[in-house]
C-alpha cells in the first residue's frame, strides 16, 4: 500500500448506527461477519515444491446484533417470518455506519438482502442485575461498502 504521508487515526468502536431497511434501530453491540475467500489446492504433476493456490467462493460469514430486552418483540418477530418459511418477506437491506468523535462517517457497510438465521434469548438468574439481553445473528446474500 502507498503512503499518503497522513497519520492514520483509529476510532472508538462505540459510535456506531444500525439500519434496518428504511427505519434505524438501537444495539449496544453489532459484530460485524468475517470475511473470507475460500482457498482451493490445486495439484500438478511433475511440481512438487506445491500446490497452487486458487481463490475460490466467498464464504458467508453473519453479522450479529446484541441489544437489550425492550417491550417491543419485533427482533423475534422478524425471526419468526424466516422460521414460517416467508424468507423472501424477511428480506431487509442492512446498513452498519461507524463515525468518528465528531460524529463524522467513517465507515458505511453494507448487507444486502439480509435476514435472520438465529435468535437468542437472554439467560435469566435470580442472583444477577445484568441487563437482559436478545442476539440475532443475520445471513446476507451481498455485501459491499456504502457511500
Amino acid at each position: 500500500m502507498a503512503s499518503t504521508g497522513q497519520t492514520a487515526e483509529a476510532h472508538g468502536a462505540f459510535r456506531f448506527a444500525v439500519q434496518l431497511g428504511d427505519g434505524e434501530a438501537s444495539f449496544t453491540e453489532c459484530t460485524l461477519p468475517s470475511l473470507e475467500v475460500d482457498v482451493l489446492e490445486q495439484k500438478e504433476g511433475g511440481y512438487n515444491q506445491g500446490v497452487h493456490l486458487i481463490a475460490g467462493p466467498v464464504k458467508p460469514g453473519r453479522l450479529t446484533l446484541k441489544r437489550g430486552v425492550t417491550t417491543s418483540s419485533e427482533l423475534l418477530k422478524w425471526y419468526l417470518d424466516v422460521a414460517s418459511g416467508d424468507r423472501k418477506k424477511a428480506e431487509r437491506n442492512v446498513s452498519v455506519i461507524m463515525f468518528d468523535s465528531m460524529g463524522k462517517e467513517v465507515m458505511h457497510l453494507e448487507f444486502l438482502r439480509a435476514y435472520p438465521v438465529k435468535w437468542t434469548g437472554p439467560s435469566f438468574k435470580t442472583s444477577d442485575s445484568a441487563v437482559a439481553i436478545e442476539t440475532l445473528e443475520l445471513a446476507f446474500a451481498e455485501f459491499n461498502q456504502g457511500k
